[in-house]
C-alpha cells in the first residue's frame, strides 16, 4: 500500500529500492537454481555415455552418441524388483507413522494430564538418538525374533525413528486448531473419538501430507538399515541396487548413473505433484487459529 503522505521523490526511491532487492534475490535464487541443478544435469547427461567416454568426451559435454543400452541394461536387471521393494516398505511404514503419529499428538496436543509435559519432553528427547547407534541393537532384535533378512525388518525402524519428529511437529499444528472446532461438535453431541476422526484429523491434512514427504524422502533413500538388515539380493531394496550394477574389476559409472536417475525420478515427481501441499504444511502451523 502506498503511504499518502509519500512524495513523488520518496515513491521513486522506493520504487529503485525494491527493484534493486528485487534483482539481487532473483540474482541470489539463479545462483542457487545453477549450484543445485549441476548435480542433476551431470548425473542425467552422463549416464546415456558408454563407460570409458567420460574419460574421451568430457563429463559436461553431451554425449556423442547418445547411449540408451545403460537403461536397457539396468532394468532387465531387476530394477523394478527393487523399485516394488522399496515401495512396499516406504508405504506400509508411512501409513503406521502417520497412524501412530496421529493417535499420540492428540491427547498431547488437545488433552490436559499430569504427565503430557513429561511425555512430550520425553518424545523430544527422542529426536537426539543417532540413528545409527542402533544398528547393533536393532540387528540383533530382528535376528532373534525372526525377521532378519525380510522387508519387515525395515518397517519397525523406519517407523520408530520419524516418530520423534513427526509427533513432535504434528503436536504443534493441532495445537494451532481453533478449541471452538471441538465444542461446536461436542455440542451436537460428538464425544472423543468423533471429534479426532471427524474434526481434527481432517483439518491436519495439511500436516500429515508434510510429514509423508518429508519422511517418504529419508525412507526411500535409506541406506545403512537396509544394508546391514538385507542379505538376499531378491529381498533388497532401492538404495541397494548398486552393488549390483558394480562390476567385480571395474566400475561402469554410467550404468551407476542411470540407476541414480531412475532412483531419483519418483521422488523429484511426487515432489513436484505435491509441493503445495508441502508449502501449506509447513505454512499451516505457523499462524495461530
Amino acid at each position: 500500500m502506498v503511504n499518502p503522505n509519500m512524495t513523488e521523490a520518496d515513491y521513486r526511491k522506493s520504487k529503485i529500492k525494491s527493484r534493486i532487492a528485487w534483482g539481487v534475490a532473483i540474482f541470489f535464487a539463479c545462483i542457487w537454481l545453477v549450484l543445485t541443478l549441476t548435480p542433476f544435469f551431470f548425473m542425467i547427461i552422463n549416464s546415456f555415455r558408454k563407460q570409458f567416454d567420460m574419460l574421451q568426451q568430457g563429463v559436461f559435454h553431451l554425449p556423442d552418441p547418445w547411449f540408451f543400452d545403460n537403461y536397457v541394461n539396468v532394468v532387465s536387471h531387476g530394477f523394478f524388483g527393487y523399485f516394488l521393494r522399496s515401495v512396499i516398505v516406504v508405504a506400509i511404514s508411512l501409513v503406521l507413522m502417520l497412524a501412530i503419529s496421529a493417535f499420540a499428538a492428540y491427547p498431547l496436543a488437545r488433552m490436559s494430564f499430569k504427565l503430557n509435559p513429561f511425555i512430550y519432553a520425553l518424545i523430544v528427547a527422542m529426536m537426539s538418538v543417532p540413528m545409527h547407534v542402533t544398528l547393533i541393537p536393532i540387528f540383533k532384535l530382528t535376528t532373534s525374533v525372526g525377521l532378519y533378512d525380510s522387508l519387515g525388518s525395515l518397517i519397525g525402524p523406519y517407523v520408530a525413528f520419524a516418530l520423534p519428529m513427526s509427533v513432535f511437529i504434528l503436536t504443534a499444528f493441532m495445537k494451532t486448531i481453533p478449541k471452538e472446532v471441538e465444542e461446536s461438535a461436542e455440542i451436537d453431541g460428538c464425544n472423543r473419538y468423533q471429534n479426532f476422526f471427524k474434526m481434527i484429523l481432517p483439518l491436519s491434512k495439511s500436516g500429515l501430507s508434510t510429514l509423508a514427504i518429508y519422511n517418504g524422502v529419508s525412507m526411500w533413500n535409506e541406506f545403512a538399515f537396509a544394508n546391514t538388515l538385507l542379505i538376499t539380493p531378491e529381498k533388497k531394496t532401492l538404495p541397494l541396487a548398486l552393488g549390483q550394477f558394480k562390476g567385480e574389476h571395474s566400475l561402469d559409472i554410467p550404468i551407476i548413473l542411470a540407476v541414480l536417475t531412475l532412483s531419483v525420478l519418483p521422488m523429484i515427481t511426487l515432489f513436484i505433484v505435491f509441493q503445495d501441499k508441502l508449502v501449506k504444511g509447513m505454512m499451516a502451523g505457523a499462524v495461530k487459529g
